[in-house]
């Protein structure tokens, strides 16, 4: 089932494509454009779900009729066969498109070469005929492609950033919880699957966002919620690793008031270099803790130290997407100047 949003888009997407067609032909037929219902066609074949997608569909399609109208006088005029000539002109326009990875220019190459193979008319009049068809029908693919709801779906991928530090700060309490040999009151498992699903969909969104629009650096929701994906996948890895311990030391009441320390600073804005310092010191004060005695012991104990190499890198991996951050991200997302590192 489609939820809301997905309804919605179909639904401005479908009437983009229903304005767009009408209007190409009515520009067309008061041109007085032979075969002026195919200016609608291209604007269906081009108006895609995206700005950008749709700008490069519009520049393929220009390159490709100079190469559509070449075949065509190439074989149609040289070729008494209807069917053998277009034939061929299909078999070589579909691997010069394939060739150059515009495959999805080969629909509107179709449709222009049969008003060829049918006109057997090569005059400039009929070229330039040809050419405005493709020409009427992308600019209004493009002109209404500029017309997307990208104000809610910003705020849709703000919202999701909120929900994802939510669900992670969950996570890393129950973890906490866990090693403090607290009775578990959800399925951390599940909670964690569910969060990856999540970050798959948003990541979907962010992609969609960046492609609605002419600017560059909404790729920062892109690299965020990669971010977050990467350390959803690192608390998937140490849960695992939390199971498989059979006795629980006193140590692990260090780690786990660490991991609710750290848990709070699970934000957007934030420079993770202090949790780094006091995990560092953390790491120090282990070192000097007596030997384990027995081997259940010295089982669980490297556990724990490889729990921490786990918090470690999920501290590494926010602490990467801050420094690749570019100076004019720090001042459109986090409204300050860049920090040293």
């Amino acid at each position: 089932m489609k939820d809301s949003k997905e309804i919605k888009q179909l639904v401005l997407w479908a009437m983009k494509i229903a304005v767009g067609s009408c209007l190409s032909i009515y520009i067309a037929d008061a041109m007085h454009l032979e075969s002026h219902i195919a200016a609608g066609s291209v604007t269906l074949l081009t108006l895609v779900t995206t700005k950008w997608e749709t700008v490069k569909l519009s520049l393929y399609r220009l390159i490709t009729f100079v190469i559509t109208v070449a075949f065509c006088w190439l074989f149609f005029l040289n070729t008494n066969s209807v069917w053998l000539a277009y034939g061929c002109f299909t078999f070589m326009m579909v691997i010069i498109c394939g060739w150059m990875e515009w495959k999805a220019t080969i629909s509107v190459n179709a449709l222009i070469a049969m008003h060829f193979l049918t006109q057997k008319d090569f005059s400039m009049e009929f070229i330039l005929n040809e050419f405005m068809l493709v020409l009427i029908g992308i600019t209004m693919a493009v002109i209404l492609n500029l017309f997307n709801n990208n104000l809610d779906s910003k705020e849709e991928i703000i919202s999701g950033m909120r929900h994802v530090e939510q669900r992670l700060q969950m996570i890393l309490g129950e973890m906490a919880a866990y090693l403090s040999n607290k009775e578990m009151q959800r399925n951390v498992w599940d909670d964690i699957i569910a969060l990856e699903r999540d970050l798959e969909k948003y990541i979907g969104s962010a992609y969609d966002y960046q492609n609605n629009t002419f600017q560059s650096h909404p790729q920062y929701y892109i690299e965020y919620f990669e971010m977050r994906s990467k350390q959803t996948n690192i608390l998937h890895n140490l849960h695992y690793k939390m199971k498989k311990m059979r006795h629980m030391p006193k140590q692990a009441a260090v780690v786990a008031d660490y991991i609710l320390y750290m848990m709070d600073y699970v934000v957007e804005i934030n420079v993770p270099a202090e949790q780094m310092e006091r995990l560092s010191e953390l790491f120090g004060n282990l070192e000097k803790e007596e030997l384990p005695v027995t081997r259940e012991e010295f089982e669980s104990r490297a556990i724990l130290y490889h729990i921490l190499t786990e918090l470690e890198e999920f501290l590494v991996v926010k602490r990467r997407f801050v420094d690749g951050m570019s100076d004019f991200q720090w001042k459109e997302y986090w409204k300050r100047e860049k920090e040293e590192k």
